[in-house]
């Protein structure tokens, strides 16, 4: 649990990170907050060992701008039920304009969320949108969680999942999926980002999976199909590489690769 936690406080800080950028992608008020002194710490050692770090930081921004305006399209086209498995430290309930009627669920380890509902406490803060907190293990069954909270299955959703994939074995990614699946009616949207299986077996990047490893954040799974992998559970995807336009925001920080991608960004439509 605690390196689950750190990972969520990492991520929180690259947040904070970019809203202090002159040139920023999204504004978080609420993300040095959640990150801390043990997130901040977590990104000082982040920028010291991985060579990297600008990259990884640069295509954190693009993601979560993407995500962003994934999801607040699908609130404009009339989807109110949002939500975030391994939601960690998200903000976006506090920090997107959402329409009336919106619910957001997050889904996290029960003790994560404690410390999460602690922090903002202090802020002092109101969502902007009804926001439902949801204690659960993704590795098991917790879709009648999710029902049990006021989610309707029989309405459109969007689901947002963000930074999770990798972490988990390929039969965990499969058990997300089904769950998921099996709330999400035709019409629903999914974004979620992932790595290739070929960056996972690439030589140079050992030293850091062991890195990640040794700290209890191993990259443990990616896919050089995702549009099959979805498709196996019942999914129209559309696959994005972050340097691709459309799909990034920022061509200086950004620049195309002229070599194979390793990162995915999938939109995926519930048939």
């Amino acid at each position: 649990m605690p390196s689950l936690i750190e990972t969520a406080r990492w991520a929180a800080a690259q947040r904070a990170r970019e809203s202090e950028r002159p040139d920023r992608l999204f504004l978080d008020p609420l993300a040095a907050a959640l990150a801390g002194s043990e997130g901040m710490a977590a990104l000082g050692l982040s920028e010291k060992y991985n060579p990297r770090h600008e990259d990884t930081a640069n295509f954190i921004s693009n993601r979560i701008r993407f995500v962003d305006d994934f999801v607040q399209d699908a609130a404009a086209r009339g989807i109110r039920q949002i939500v975030l498995p391994a939601a960690g430290m998200d903000a976006r309930a506090y920090r997107l304009p959402w329409p009336d009627r919106t619910t957001l669920y997050e889904l996290d380890h029960t003790e994560l969320l404690a410390i999460k509902e602690e922090i903002l406490k202090h802020q002092g803060v109101s969502p902007k949108c009804k926001r439902v907190t949801i204690g659960a293990d993704l590795k098991h069954d917790w879709a009648r969680l999710v029902v049990d909270s006021g989610f309707a299955a029989n309405e459109q959703s969007a689901w947002l999942i963000e930074g999770l994939f990798y972490y988990l074995e390929e039969s965990a990614v499969h058990q997300v999926l089904n769950e998921v699946s099996s709330l999400a009616t035709p019409g629903s949207v999914l974004v979620t980002d992932l790595v290739s299986r070929s960056l996972l077996a690439s030589p140079w990047m050992q030293p850091a999976l062991k890195a990640m490893e040794e700290r209890g954040m191993a990259w443990r799974f990616g896919s050089d199909d995702p549009a099959a992998l979805f498709a196996k559970h019942g999914w129209d995807v559309q696959v994005k590489q972050p340097e691709q336009e459309g799909a990034k925001y920022s061509p200086q920080r950004f620049p195309t690769q002229p070599q194979q991608s390793w990162n995915f960004f999938v939109v995926a439509r519930r048939t």
